[in-house]
């Protein structure tokens, strides 16, 4: 216990609060996160998030503070759960998020299209919507697509670091993975795309390969979005978008979401991070052996010895010159915020959790970005995208 209130002080002190007026331009937006791991991460903790929370980034309080006004709740799994296990596991933490909602209806609904959104700020309630992160839950059937549609999902990351016999990741496509059998979308891929398209599903490209992207821009008949993706030109990590890929998406309509996760945002994040793994490895298999979960094991190391883990995370600024150059890149309506918050280990100084949004409206405001585009940015293009997809 006393670890976790040194743990929950050393969060406070380094919050530092936006001043009021930009506070109150930042509450004017709807903001919209596309991406947070909260709901796979209850299901091992069983931590509550409608209550106040003292480690992860996300609970309905904070959420307030912070003016987040809708959030996607992303359905993960790893690859081992593969055909026969994943699209069960997806359904069950999809009832996991369906249990919040039951529980807190005063303070969280579930919406399927701006419509439902923008009412739902206007009940000021949070807006929760559904992601599913990984072709592999669809088990490569169809009518699991449906299934997973009318119960809330709004997009589909077609696929997550591993291939699917369909549509090839960018973990896969970099690495030349010898095992795979195709690059980019089978037939049966473009299928999923064309049935994604007529649910009015969104297509999230955030997670494949360089083929498995330009494969679906060839055929999509909606605009798609990368839900939490940096810019590849300042960080050449396989899950960044390069240039052309960026110009292609605005090309077609879509919006990048962009990601707070320290990797994906600094290029020595990975090689600083190493010696404080090896000075902690010991701990860290404790940690697996209490979670069984690498991402979750890495992220409670990190709150244990935040002295430690800060002296390796970027500036706030790295964040927001990856918002700027895509901005410049592909114009303002083509970017948005996919905190990724709840999955990974590291974000940012001063980027600790959803109370920290309001610092992006700050920054943006401090380098001249107007209301109206720092609006379309907080939420705005969003809901464009949302409502180009699903048509209401």
């Amino acid at each position: 216990m006393a670890m976790l209130l040194l743990t929950c002080l050393a969060l406070n002190a380094s919050a530092q609060k936006v001043d009021p007026k930009v506070m109150k331009i930042h509450q004017k937006g709807i903001l919209v996160d596309t991406h947070n791991d909260i709901i796979s991460n209850e299901l091992i903790t069983g931590l509550d998030p409608g209550k106040r929370q003292i480690t992860g980034n996300f609970d309905l309080f904070r959420a307030k503070e912070g003016g987040l006004d809708a959030q996607v709740f992303s359905i993960w799994c790893g690859e081992q759960y593969g055909n026969g296990k994943a699209f069960a596991f997806a359904n069950r933490e999809i009832d996991s998020l369906d249990a919040l909602i039951a529980r807190y209806p005063k303070e969280i609904t579930l919406v399927r299209n701006s419509k439902e959104l923008k009412k739902a700020v206007r009940q000021k309630k949070l807006a929760a919507m559904i992601g599913v992160e990984g072709g592999h839950m669809i088990e490569d059937r169809l009518d699991y697509i449906d299934s997973l549609e009318k119960r809330g999902m709004r997009y589909l990351t077609l696929t997550w670091n591993n291939s699917t016999s369909w549509a090839t990741s960018a973990r896969d496509e970099v690495r030349k993975n010898p095992a795979l059998q195709h690059k980019g979308l089978t037939d049966f891929g473009r299928q999923v795309v064309h049935h994604l398209n007529d649910l009015g599903v969104m297509i999230d490209l955030s997670h494949p390969g360089e083929q498995t992207f330009y494969d679906v821009l060839a055929i999509t008949t909606k605009p798609v979005i990368a839900s939490h993706s940096d810019a590849y030109a300042l960080n050449p990590n396989q899950r960044n978008l390069k240039d052309d890929q960026l110009k292609a998406l605005a090309k077609n309509g879509g919006v990048v979401f962009v990601n707070f996760y320290s990797s994906f945002l600094d290029s020595n994040y990975s090689k600083k991070s190493r010696p404080f793994l090896r000075a902690h490895r010991a701990e860290m298999d404790s940690l697996m052996k209490v979670y069984n979960d690498m991402d979750l094991a890495n992220i409670r190391l990190n709150e244990l010895h935040r002295a430690e883990s800060d002296q390796l995370r970027p500036p706030l600024s790295d964040l927001i010159k990856h918002i700027d150059y895509i901005v410049k890149l592909i114009g303002v309506d083509h970017v948005g915020i996919g905190s990724d918050f709840d999955g990974a280990e590291s974000y940012p100084l001063g980027m600790d959790d959803v109370t920290d949004y309001p610092k992006i409206t700050d920054e943006l405001l401090k380098i001249g970005y107007s209301k109206k585009d720092i609006y379309k940015i907080l939420g705005g293009n969003f809901i464009r995208v949302l409502k180009a997809n699903t048509g209401k």
